[in-house]
């Protein structure tokens, strides 16, 4: 039986390149996302025609009971989950105060924050009684520096940055790596910064900042670093990360 690597937060960027990295490992890769069946299935279809193994799942992980749920059937169904890459995105653009609702704040909360809190609660005692396991955690710029119109996203992911380093305190010397990457810088993704952007603003940038010019984060590169991270030894964990393309200031230098 194959060990387990969900990916919550599967999308044609970061995400769905992760299982991808993860599925060539030898790893059976879980694949999650909100919305657009059609793309999931072309993602696990990709991994599998490469000779991985792969399954699909759309859900919403704000969802009540979701995320529980399909971590008790992935440990029942297919096997241990070994890694877990907490991928989900909370920006909701750039907003006035005035212009923030409580709902938006709140759902911001609770796909940085509250999910990644509760996907921790259901592997962690799993993770536990194996004595090993892997939470990489997708971030933002936004986790380390709070910028107008950013309140929501810039509270949630916060929370996030935080949560990793609580749960770091706790399950760290019982062998469940954490680990928070704070992607600073622009990602080369389709179904993130392209919907953002629209069809056009997106390719221009590419153009003009991407491709061969690598100013725009490259998925699969990103990838390769998720499964560094997953592989050290733990006398070397990493338990923050920030990355980001050559051309870009550091968060900090802005």
């Amino acid at each position: 039986m194959k060990p387990v690597c969900l990916v919550l937060g599967a999308g044609r960027g970061i995400g769905g390149t992760v299982a991808a990295h993860f599925a060539k490992e030898g790893y059976h890769a879980v694949l999650c996302r909100r919305s657009d069946e059609a793309g999931l299935q072309a993602l696990v279809s990709g991994i599998i025609d490469n000779g991985g193994e792969a399954t699909g799942y759309l859900m919403n992980a704000v969802d009540d009971e979701v995320i529980e749920q399909r971590v008790a059937a992935i440990e029942a169904d297919i096997g241990p989950i070994d890694t877990v890459v907490y991928n989900l995105g909370a920006q909701i653009g750039s907003r006035r105060l005035e212009e923030t609702s409580y709902k938006a704040f709140e759902m911001g909360w609770r796909m940085a924050t509250f999910g990644l809190f509760r996907v921790a609660q259901a592997v962690a005692p799993r993770m536990r009684a194996r004595g090993r396991g892997n939470l990489l955690v997708t971030s933002a710029t936004a986790a380390v520096r709070g910028n107008q119109g950013q309140h929501s996203h810039a509270a949630a992911m916060g929370g996030r940055r935080m949560l990793c380093q609580s749960l770091n305190a706790e399950l760290a010397a019982e062998g469940i790596h954490v680990a928070h990457v704070i992607i600073d810088g622009a990602v080369d993704a389709p179904d993130t910064l392209g919907k953002m952007l629209g069809e056009e603003r997106f390719q221009a940038l590419r153009e003009a900042k991407g491709l061969e010019h690598d100013g725009l984060m490259l998925p699969d590169k990103i990838a390769e670093t998720y499964l560094h991270i997953a592989q050290q030894h733990r006398s070397v964990w990493t338990h923050e990360m920030d990355l980001r393309a050559f051309s870009d200031q550091a968060w900090w230098n802005h």
